[in-house]
């Protein structure tokens, strides 16, 4: 795994947080991998990422995140979403 510097050095859109509360965290299967949507204390937007195995749930939980901002297209309307790159417990 990639050091977190490099990450960011990497691409100059990535967004690193720290210590951020999770407010909810859902799971969802999709094929073969888990889809997992996170809303964070004091942001409006989701915040996406893909697993290939069940993990416990994060609500309640201090994380690290490294995101980006995206913009997802679902019936014509346009919905601003982070996709998370790499997130871990605090």
């Amino acid at each position: 795994m990639k050091s977190l510097k490099k990450y960011l050095a990497d691409n100059d859109k990535l967004i690193h947080s720290k210590m951020q509360k999770v407010e909810s965290h859902v799971q969802r299967q999709v094929g073969n991998w888990l889809h997992n949507t996170v809303l964070l204390e004091g942001h409006d937007v989701p915040f996406k990422y893909k697993r290939q195995k069940k993990y416990r749930s994060l609500k309640g939980a201090r994380v690290d995140l490294i995101y980006y901002r995206n913009i997802e297209h679902i019936a014509g309307i346009e919905f601003e979403v982070m996709n998370v790159v790499k997130i871990a417990i605090s």
